[in-house]
């Protein structure tokens, strides 16, 4: 996500899905991942207003530790399931699938979203094949805000 303005181009739809969660009133947790390590970026609850403040200083690390940060999404959604069994939970991962191995669907998602960012002259399309595997929604990251 260091290349072709990859990271400016999430950081407008991590801005995007905040607003949209916000005026839905729903609750959201944001992970990132990046270099070793997947972190909690924002706890999962009510989306604030005025997320660019925290959203404009993410860096992007290299390398993808996507199962460390599916791992974490798991752990959040099963909090989730306990506090409350009402609520739907989705997922929606921001990647241009670069990384060694498709990663397992999580098993306590009830929806997932694939957002698209590759960009690359030799496309690999994993995360189409990706979506097709978790039975997930696929959307190319500049369409986005259509969504």
């Amino acid at each position: 996500m260091l290349r072709g303005e990859k990271l400016a181009l999430a950081k407008g739809c991590l801005l995007a899905l905040t607003e949209r969660f916000y005026r839905r009133r729903e609750h959201l947790a944001v992970i990132g991942f990046g270099g070793n390590e997947a972190r909690l970026l924002q706890a999962p609850g009510k989306v604030a207003t005025f997320n660019a403040v925290w959203i404009a200083p993410l860096r992007g690390g290299g390398a993808t530790p996507v199962e460390s940060a599916l791992q974490l999404a798991q752990t959040l959604m099963q909090r989730s399931r306990k506090a409350s069994t009402v609520q739907n939970l989705s997922l929606w991962l921001l990647t241009d699938g670069r990384f060694a191995a498709l990663p397992a669907r999580p098993a306590l998602a009830d929806s997932c979203h694939i957002v698209d960012f590759e960009n690359e002259a030799v496309a690999l399309r994993r995360c189409q094949r990706l979506a097709r595997d978790w039975d997930a929604q696929w959307i190319a990251a500049a369409q986005l805000n259509r969504v």
